[in-house]
């Protein structure tokens, strides 16, 4: 799929601080590890009109909504991002009104915020607001932007439940459509931090044409022409290639056993390293063989 837009996959932010905090201005130095790194200020340079774009905050996904825009909204501004708002969908129907639709035409970014992905797809999914974000993702200079949630649900496949302990025994996974922006790739979050390498690899050898893509925190990918990957951000991006997988008992044990695996292929991507999807081919920055 040929698309002029971006896409900014973000593992999570656990260590960009509290923008409600008291001390915020005082503190913010220490507040703003996830940002300092460049992710939110890539953003915001990735975008039709930098600083002058108009970003549109979409905290759907969050049990919090109010609370969590605010939070983005403040640190964009702090950014110099001053045309920032938020966009509160909390039902379908919403999704498919004049008001809301014409907000998201005038937008330049979407910034989806963490949560639960399964909301965000279940209330955006198949709505006119859907399809208009598609369309202008396929045609414009616009930015999707996802942490957490948001990020998770930028692919055709999506991780929406299954714990990270036991995520190597079968079933454990549970996977469903995502919002769709990327084909061929199924994208897992607070990847390092909460364990959730076996996630993914259960993901992947039950679909090997799948990449996994595990993102941690402080850590995201920014994909353009749906197919060139930069690592942005403090921490580690797995990457987990099952094509090679010669063999597994997936098909042989029941439900709640564990799965083996062989020869299943992982790449560790950190900042400014690529990855092109079609060769499946990554590109050390920093190689100590250049």
């Amino acid at each position: 799929m040929n698309c002029r837009g971006k896409l900014i996959i973000i593992g999570g932010a656990v260590d960009k601080g509290s923008f409600t905090e008291i001390n915020f201005d005082k503190d913010v130095a220490k507040n703003l590890n996830f940002f300092e790194k460049g992710i939110l200020k890539r953003i915001i340079d990735e975008s039709k009109h930098k600083e002058k774009s108009r970003i549109e905050i979409i905290p759907t996904a969050s049990s919090i909504p109010k609370e969590v825009g605010a939070e983005y909204v403040k640190a964009l501004q702090y950014l110099g991002a001053e045309n920032t708002d938020v966009l509160y969908i909390e039902r379908r129907e919403q999704a498919n009104d004049d008001e809301f639709l014409a907000r998201l035409n005038a937008a330049d970014v979407v910034m989806f915020t963490g949560g639960d992905q399964l909301r965000l797809t279940s209330i955006l999914g198949g709505t006119k607001f859907h399809d208009m974000l598609m369309d202008k993702y396929k045609n414009e200079d616009f930015v999707y932007a996802g942490t957490s949630a948001g990020a998770a649900a930028a692919s055709n496949n999506m991780i929406y439940q299954g714990s990270s302990s036991e995520a190597l025994l079968k079933g454990e996974v549970k996977i469903t459509s995502g919002l769709s922006f990327i084909d061929n790739v199924i994208i897992d979050t607070h990847f390092v931090k909460r364990g959730r390498i076996g996630r993914l690899f259960q993901a992947v050898v039950s679909n090997p044409k799948l990449l996994g893509i595990g993102l941690g925190e402080d850590t995201g990918l920014l994909i353009t022409n749906n197919n060139d990957m930069e690592a942005i951000g403090s921490g580690l991006v797995i990457l987990v290639d099952g094509r090679e997988v010669k063999d597994t008992n997936l098909t042989e044990v029941a439900l709640g056993q564990p799965i083996s695996i062989n020869h299943l292929v992982t790449h560790v991507m950190s900042m400014h390293d690529t990855f092109d999807l079609s060769t499946y081919k990554m590109k050390i920055h920093s190689s100590q063989y250049v």
